[in-house]
């Protein structure tokens, strides 16, 4: 079933550290072989064993239309004809920029780079300019890219410090990131006592780096206050929730509004694109403009950019697009937990807009704390029983799974019926 996935995962590790160009999709959550992929059509996965799979990772995340969504590989065929890059501006630049501030009333400006990763570290870096100050605040559980001041653990007490959490990652980085746990207001304000040098504060207002753990609306109201009490910038990490969400990310769902904004995933209909926005005053400090330095070879490519408008103009021209993605993820999360008590078994689950994750556990997981006393093992088995039944789920119980809009009403049946049978077996 898997034969041919089985060597090409051997001859991957010959060359490629662990085989794989990113760790999670190496399958050592959930153990096994990663099937390796030949290509995508709508909602579904092909490997090159010849295996289909209805797919809820979609490539974890940019992907609302489903795999070749016809409009978008339209524009990226015709742009990479007249050229992939240039080192050079360009009108399309302009134009997605444009698109994302028009939904915004918190943003002006935008400043496009080439992942999540770098959208994070010139967020923080801009704050920093801006503040004049050097620490940052972090959350437990939230990943924001795997620059060095951002991979710490927890010290010997909440209101402290973080030690890395990487080896080739120098104390002297993380010495200025303190980490808080989500969700815990007492924590939060404890931070705060701790330092009057934190530049920003960082989050994923609607975490997807624990499993699915959005944070509740009077912690981000607290968020913002003690932000603006302290000349602190709050920095809404939404490179995952950004038109995930909501047609405006977090921003739609939550009431406080964030400083600074970093993007990802959805922007770049599939392409590498990251951004990172605020308004006006904030982001005339970048260069050139202003004194703090920030830039980027390929960044604003052209077929990034062009992707990732199409795949913006089609999002803003559906109105009902929404309110389908919530229904499809609203329905295949009540036929799993229908499953689960059907066989009597713990069983949490969550969603926002497209985005969801379920956990094998009695109460629902608010931090990442609770999300470790999950049943991981549970989950493993689960994963694996789907996968062989045809359908494809995020590989970590610490990932978020995505709803395409190519899904249809008759593949989530499916997938329900499916996972009644591996309930059954669990």
């Amino acid at each position: 079933m898997f034969e041919n996935s089985i060597t090409a995962y051997e001859e991957a590790k010959n060359v490629i550290p662990g085989g794989v160009d990113s760790p999670v999709r190496a399958f050592k959550s959930v153990g096994g072989t990663p099937p390796f992929i030949d290509r995508g059509e709508g909602a579904y996965l092909y490997d090159i064993d010849g295996n289909k799979y209805l797919d809820f990772v979609q490539s974890w995340g940019p992907l609302i239309f489903g795999h070749c969504d016809k409009d978008i590989e339209q524009a990226v065929i015709e742009t990479a004809k007249k050229g992939l890059s240039f080192g050079a501006p360009t009108v399309l630049e302009t134009k997605l920029a444009n698109e994302i501030v028009e939904m915004y009333d918190n943003i002006d400006k935008v400043r496009f780079v080439n992942s999540g990763t770098e959208a994070v570290m010139s967020a923080i870096r801009l704050a920093r300019g801006v503040t004049g100050k050097n620490n940052i605040l972090k959350f437990e559980g939230c990943y924001h890219g795997h620059s060095d001041s951002l991979l710490v653990q927890a010290g010997s007490g909440m209101a402290t410090f973080g030690s890395p959490s990487s080896p080739g990652v120098p104390a002297d980085l993380t010495k200025h990131t303190i980490l808080c746990e989500y969700n815990n207001i007492e924590d939060l304000r404890k931070c705060f006592e701790a330092s009057d040098d934190i530049a920003c504060l960082i989050i994923e207002p609607i975490a997807g780096n624990m499993g699915f753990v959005p944070a509740n609306e009077e912690f981000l109201e607290e968020c913002r206050r003690l932000c603006d009490e302290n000349g602190t910038l709050l920095i809404f990490d939404e490179v995952m929730s950004g038109f995930r969400a909501s047609l405006t990310g977090a921003h739609g769902v939550v009431k406080p509004n964030a400083d600074i904004v970093t993007f990802g995933k959805v922007i770049g209909g599939g392409m590498p694109v990251g951004a990172f926005a605020s308004n006006e005053e904030i982001m005339n400090n970048l260069s050139p403009d202003g004194a703090i330095y920030q830039a980027g070879t390929l960044s604003g490519n052209p077929v990034a950019m062009a992707a990732g408008l199409v795949s913006l103009q089609k999002i803003k021209a559906d109105k009902d697009l929404y309110n389908r993605l919530n229904a499809k993820t609203q329905k295949l999360l009540n036929g799993f937990k229908q499953a689960a008590e059907k066989y009597n078994i713990a069983f949490q689950s969550k969603s926002i807009g497209s985005m969801f994750g379920f956990f094998f556990c009695d109460i629902e997981p608010k931090n990442f704390k609770d999300v470790g006393t999950c049943d991981f093992d549970r989950f493993a088995k689960f994963h694996h029983e789907m996968l062989k039944r045809g359908f494809y789920f995020a590989c970590s119980q610490y990932e978020t799974g995505f709803m395409c809009d190519a899904i249809s009403d008759e593949d989530i049946d499916n997938c329900i019926n499916a996972a009644n049978e591996v309930m059954e077996l669990l």
